[in-house]
């Protein structure tokens, strides 16, 4: 990330239940970019992790190189919104981190809802939020933009998610994610 955007991330920490770690970045009031990858040091979960971090082609593809796969949006009302998505988004999860409590959608298997292009949601208490505490990266999001071979389908989930501002799907071959960022080096695309 340090290559592409021209800043470094913050250390964010370890999630124990996924056996996973991160690093974080913001980019504005509430709203960060964040780094995850499976903790060498941390224990397996008896489940699926998030992401499909568990799956072969996701290693492989990670291997490569970083990638942007997903992306997480908030919520106040995290079970009334996941009942509303035609897209299967997993359980509501209670998560915690040090002094941090939050709830995410976790589908069992770990997999990414609509290939990546359907969001995990996550609800933090009203007065908490992870960046909130961030240092500015002097990075912003300009746009978010998806393709999917059946992008009717994906539009239909977000926009049932209140997200079609948020969220541009065009048809492409594979599914994939693209987030433009304003960066101290200029406009670069994940």
């Amino acid at each position: 990330m340090e290559a592409a955007l021209g800043i470094r991330p913050q250390p964010g920490g370890k999630h124990g239940a996924m056996g996973t770690h991160n690093a974080l970045a913001s980019l504005g009031p509430r709203l960060y970019l964040e780094v995850i990858a499976i903790d060498p040091d941390g224990v397996a979960p008896k489940r699926r992790r998030w992401f499909d971090l568990d799956e072969p082609r996701m290693r492989a593809a990670l291997a490569e190189s970083p990638k942007l796969i997903h992306f997480v949006a908030r919520t106040t009302d995290i079970e009334a919104l996941a009942r509303r998505s035609p897209v299967p988004l997993g359980d509501v999860s209670p998560m915690s981190r040090g002094d941090l409590r939050w709830q995410m959608t976790i589908p069992a298997d770990g997999h990414l809802p609509g290939r990546g292009l359907v969001p995990t949601l996550i609800q933090w208490p009203i007065d908490v939020h992870p960046a909130d505490k961030m240092a500015d990266s002097g990075v912003r999001l300009v746009a978010l933009a998806g393709e999917h071979p059946e992008p009717g389908q994906i539009r239909k989930a977000i926009e049932a998610l209140g997200l079609s501002d948020v969220l541009k799907v065009s048809y492409g071959r594979s599914p994939r994610l693209a987030a433009m960022l304003r960066t101290p080096r200029g406009v670069v695309t994940l």
